[in-house]
Order: C-alpha cells, then structure tokens, then sequence
C-alpha cells in the first residue's frame, strides 16, 4: 500500500496535449445536453487514461465524474479525496487496470481544483447473473449517483460503452440509452505502446504516430487518438 501511494504521489498531472476539433467537442456537448451523459471507452492499465479522463473534464466544463470502480471503494476514496490517507481494502488490488496511481493523482489534483462529484459503478454480481445483467446494473448505479443531478462523464472498460448491442449482449452504454435518449460514446484509439491488465500487454501498431492526443469526428462516430501509451502502475496481489 505504501508502494502504491508513493507512486500516487509522484505521478505528474501535466496538460496532457488534446488537440480536440469543435465538431467533436459540439457532438460531446449535445450528449451532455440530451442526456446528461457522456461514455468514454478505454482499455484499462494504461497511464495516459487518467490524463486524457482530466483532458475531456476541463474541454467540457465537467465536475461530475463516474468510474468503473467497486462501489465498495466509495467510503476509502471519499475520504482520500477529503485529504485522508488511502486505506487499504481488497477491492484495490484486482489488478486488472482500472485502479492505477495516475487515477488517485488525477482525482486529487480535480477535487483539490474545484467540486468533484465522483460516483463508483461497479458492484458485486447476484449469483447467475450474465454479462448484460451486470452491465444493466452498472447503468442503475450511475442514473442513481452524480448523473442524476449533474451533467457526467462515465467511463469505463470499452466493452461496456457502446450504445446499441453487441456480441457480449446489451452492453452498459445501451442500458442507458433507453433511460437517457442521445448519450454518446467516445472510443479511444490507442496507436501503440502498452497497458497493463492482469499481465503486461502490447497494442499492435496502428498507422503513423502522431506527436499528440487528438479528439474528432469519424464517419458521425466520436474517437479520441492516443498516439502512443505506457504501462499504468497497477494495485496488485495474488489470488488465493
């Protein structure tokens, strides 16, 4: 746990460079407007996913922010966020990306900036639960948390964002699209580098590599280019 704060702490929030085109930006406007909601899907255990979160929330003009994080955490990070140590709890150490010291420095630095409204969407599961029951419950949670008062960012892992459904079922992004008619999502693009999700991974090489992160319009969907990523510093322990 000290490992993991210490890392927290020399995590640099820099502007992180986002070139963002003001057709992308009205589209990502209107979606906050119709509904109240804008999805962003990302890969997990990447470094930059935190820096690009605090790139879109200050494009924007957002404070409301929800994660794809236990619900279990709310009490912990609440009480980091108010300038407490962050105590341990075994929801931290999954080790699948979603935590990462880039997101506690990231929320820091936004709750120390002005209000920050974060709200936590994962949960445990019922018994016999499939994939689009858990993501219909992931989709409750952010209607029932800072979405329901405040225009908000969701993001979470890019299975879970699309808003029609997919192979996997009826993912979390089309559950609220029958709740909040107009919600858009936004699919990063990473062109290269590496992440971290259970085990280190490598992005395959996507086209040239642009020298910084870009936001725009293709083909009426939202994407947003992350020229090249780095291995998050991911909580993690052994399972039993």
């Amino acid at each position: 746990m000290e490992a993991f704060l210490r890392a927290a702490a020399g995590f640099v929030v820099a502007g992180l460079e986002l070139e963002a085109e003001p057709s992308a930006v009205g589209a990502a406007q209107r979606s906050l407007d119709d509904s109240g909601l804008l999805l962003l899907g990302e890969v997990h255990g990447v470094r930059e996913n935190p820096l690009l979160i605090r790139a879109l929330m200050q494009v924007l003009g957002l404070t409301s922010l929800a994660l794809e994080w236990p619900d279990d955490l709310a009490p912990a990070v609440a009480a980091f966020l108010a300038g407490e140590t962050l105590a341990d709890h075994p929801m931290l150490w999954s080790g699948d990306g979603r935590i990462t010291a880039g997101h506690l420095a990231v929320l820091a630095e936004r709750a120390a900036a002005g209000p920050l409204e974060l709200t936590l969407f994962d949960g445990t599961m019922e018994a016999g639960w499939n994939w689009s029951q858990r993501d219909e419950a992931m989709a409750a949670r952010i209607l029932a948390g800072g979405a329901a008062r405040n225009r908000t960012l969701a993001v979470a892992g890019n299975a879970h964002t699309p808003v029609s459904p997919t192979e996997l079922g009826v993912p979390m992004g089309a559950c609220l699209t029958r709740s909040r008619p107009g919600v858009r999502e936004i699919r990063i693009n990473y062109g290269g580098g590496y992440y971290y999700n259970l085990r280190p991974g490598r992005f395959a090489r996507a086209g040239p590599r642009g020298r910084q992160a870009r936001f725009y319009l293709q083909d009426d969907a939202l994407v947003l280019d992350l020229p090249s990523a780095s291995e998050a510093v991911v909580p993690q322990r052994p399972w039993p």
